[in-house]
């Protein structure tokens, strides 16, 4: 059999540093557990009941840890650092944030190599990252939009700004007129990012809306001969076989209807608002752009206010890299360090520019 429960523990007591992995595993186990549990009272639904089935097959693995251990439980132990955080969020969050982490931790499970953890208990780890995923999914469709703009924006900000400021720094300019060039590049910028977001998605809005089907062709159907209409070619222009495109237009004719997707109608709300996606897009602009100006606006100058800079947008990008991954399910560190290389490498490339032209002009 493979199932976790059939597994006897071990005569005697267990080896002192077995026993410390054993109760390193129940710790984690019980913590994991609690996520779900935390996350699926934040939940209704399928989805709480998904988020429940995932915490009953951990209770089979904290079982299989008790039983190990017999008598040696001991106290009850803290779970490792990174299930402890995830715990943390899920009370206070239960954000796809903390989904996303959990695929992350469940893929990460350490059964496939542990000697003492049965075949069963580590499939169910793979399972368990599939189901997570398949939750995390829905969460980062909600967010896919305005997370793009957030993170598009902000990213903007700090490379295109930093790169201006670190350009006119490298011609020979002075504090005044690099502070000057920093907040024309910011309020530019976030005019230009909130001007182009609206327009993008008022044109999207309106190519949405002239692909939709007319409401008012609705009052042309009680006057169709039964006979002899086009109402299924409506229906298969639209993408629907001969066949379900007959039978819908049978059910439109007896309802005297135009029967539509409703789904046109959820494409909008995906879309977003003009308004809303360019007041969005001017604040993650700006909040980005205004960092590497930030020394400058301190009264600070020269070498010391750059490196400042370099360092205020080294970090900012180290941190929106690392929210990208943790959302995207990949490795945060790679995913950070990728944003800095390409950040400083776009900031070098002008700062070098700027010393070339300088020289070139002076």
């Amino acid at each position: 059999m493979n199932d976790v429960t059939e597994q006897e523990a071990p005569a005697g007591a267990p080896d002192p540093r077995i026993a410390r992995r054993w109760r390193r595993h129940l710790a984690d186990e019980r913590e994991e557990a609690a996520v779900y549990r935390n996350l699926a009272s934040r939940r209704t639904g399928e989805e709480q009941e998904i988020l429940l089935g995932l915490a009953d097959a951990e209770e089979r693995h904290i079982a299989h840890w008790e039983r190990l251990l017999g008598g040696d439980v001991g106290k009850v132990r803290r779970g490792n650092a990174r299930t402890r955080m995830l715990a943390w969020l899920a009370r206070r969050f239960g954000s796809v944030f903390v989904l996303a982490l959990a695929q992350r931790a469940e893929s990460r499970s350490p059964y496939e190599t542990d000697i003492d953890a049965t075949a069963a208990m580590a499939a169910d780890e793979r399972i368990h990252e599939e189901v997570v995923r398949g939750l995390a999914a829905r969460g980062r469709a909600r967010v896919s939009g305005s997370f793009r703009a957030a993170v598009f924006g902000a990213n903007d900000g700090l490379v295109s700004n930093l790169a201006l400021v670190l350009g006119v720094s490298g011609g020979g300019a002075a504090h005044s007129t690099v502070l000057l060039t920093g907040l024309a590049g910011l309020l530019a910028g976030a005019l230009s990012m909130g001007a182009g977001e609206y327009v993008s998605v008022r044109s999207q809005r309106e190519l949405l809306a002239a692909s939709s089907p007319n409401q008012e062709t609705t009052t042309a159907v009680p006057h169709l001969d039964v006979d002899a209409n086009e109402l299924a070619l409506v229906y298969r222009a639209r993408g629907m076989g001969a066949d379900e495109a007959r039978l819908r237009a049978a059910e439109s004719l007896r309802h005297q209807r135009l029967e539509t997707d409703a789904a046109v109608g959820d494409d909008h709300d995906v879309v977003g608002t003009g308004l809303g996606a360019a007041l969005s897009s001017f604040t993650f602009f700006a909040s980005g752009a205004v960092v590497p100006v930030l020394p400058f606006l301190l009264g600070m100058s020269g070498s010391a206010a750059l490196l400042l800079a370099v360092l205020l947008v080294g970090l900012a990008l180290l941190l929106t890299g690392a929210i990208v991954g943790i959302l995207s399910g990949g490795p945060p560190l790679r995913r950070a360090l990728r944003q800095l290389a390409i950040g400083a490498g776009a900031a070098a490339i002008t700062y070098l520019l700027g010393k070339l032209f300088g020289s070139t002009l002076a």
